[in-house]
């Protein structure tokens, strides 16, 4: 079992940071590592050839046990999330007729890369709404999304966890009713992978990506992504030459290639082998690893549990734990509490945490501890009442 590692961090002392979902604190072996990188060029004759290809292997490789997938050939690095769903969006094989099933209200890199083949290819998006239910409402969701994907359903893509909300999507049942009709599926895992667990090989995704600076505790600009066999022959949106065929012999980068890497490899942007960057998000992921998302979700479980209680008490709704993360929680107002009232506790207080609409998203880790949960719960204590 896991205890706190707020040593782990740089967090300052005054605050309550709940707010792992907006971004991660900087963990300080990654800040170390990032120091020691940043003066590397000051002799640029330490930076032999093959490191450009050791540095994204790297890389790679944590991500790949992270989630299962296999081979670190079927991973690549990406810059953003908007990034490698470009190239989903680019080999899709859809058109005129056929639709694309999304959990509506998704972040919004998970909805513009397919408004444009909606627009180009005239492929329908079925957005599929959150129930206005108090009782069962990650359940009826779940339910409403399976009842949305038809024959005409190429596609659905989703976040292992709703970003605003938590409310958590049943993956193997999506991916079996999307074989059903032969559609792909596609994840947005940026609010999910690093804090819970995700198996490539149980949930059989055809697509899935990462950003590195939130639950990864990676710098920002940074991400990693997988592709299946539905894009093992697929093109590409860029064309750099490290994702050539042969590209490690820099003697014969002249001869020039028109295959590519194996795997996932030729969805990598560009300057991948970043020498700031790409380290520091390959040892935040050692250090993920090292902890075990397993172990991450039941820290937060065990620490937020007695809280939970004492706001559903007040009349806060919380999910039912089953459709639910315990890393990212969204706490739903009674009618009677006032929103803004509660906003300028938390100001006043120093507690960070994402308010969206009448939801407040709270979002623990391994560097919080009872006493940030309790100051949480007692900000709503404190003339919230309308």
């Amino acid at each position: 079992m896991l205890t706190n590692q707020k040593d782990f961090f740089n967090l300052p002392d005054d605050i309550t940071y709940l707010n792992c979902s907006y971004m991660s604190p900087m963990l300080r072996s990654v800040a170390e590592v990032g120091a020691r990188c940043l003066y590397g060029k000051d002799d640029p004759t330490s930076v032999k050839p093959e490191d450009f290809f050791k540095n994204t292997s790297a890389l790679r490789t944590e991500f790949a046990k992270l989630i299962n997938a296999g081979s670190e050939k079927n991973c690549a690095i990406v810059p953003s999330v908007s990034y490698a769903l470009a190239n989903v969006a680019k080999n899709l094989k859809a058109g005129k007729g056929d639709n694309i099933v999304i959990a509506d209200e998704q972040f919004p890199s998970n909805v513009y890369a397919w408004k444009e083949l909606e627009k180009e290819k005239g492929i329908e998006l079925k957005y599929v709404a959150a129930p206005k239910v108090k009782e069962g409402r990650g359940k009826a969701w779940n339910e409403s999304i399976l009842e949305a994907i038809d024959p005409n359903t190429k596609m659905v893509a989703t976040g292992h966890v709703h970003w605003a909300d938590g409310t958590k999507f049943n993956l193997k049942a999506i991916r079996k009713r999307a074989d059903e009709v032969g559609a792909i599926l596609v994840i947005d895992g940026t609010q999910s992978i690093g804090a819970l667990p995700f198996d490539v090989q149980e949930f059989r995704p055809d697509a899935v990506v990462a950003s590195g600076y939130k639950w990864l505790m990676g710098p920002y600009a940074t991400g990693v992504a997988y592709f299946g066999e539905y894009f093992r022959d697929g093109r590409p949106i860029e064309n750099n030459w490290m994702n050539r065929l042969n590209s490690e012999d820099f003697r014969n980068l002249i001869n020039y290639q028109d295959e590519y890497q194996p795997g996932s490899i030729r969805y990598e942007v560009g300057e991948s082998a970043n020498f700031i960057l790409t380290p520091m998000l390959t040892r935040a992921i050692q250090q993920v690893n090292e902890w075990g998302p397993e172990n991450i979700q039941a820290y937060c479980k065990n620490l937020t549990a007695p809280y939970l209680k004492e706001l559903k008490e007040m009349g806060i709704q919380v999910e039912d734990a089953d459709y639910r993360g315990e890393h990212l929680l969204g706490l739903r107002l009674p009618e009677q509490m006032d929103i803004e009232t509660v906003r300028k506790n938390f100001e006043a207080q120093r507690i960070f945490v994402s308010i969206r609409g009448n939801s407040i998203r709270v979002s623990p880790h391994l560097y919080n501890s009872e006493i940030d949960l309790q100051r949480l719960v007692d900000s709503f204590r404190v003339k919230t009442m309308t």
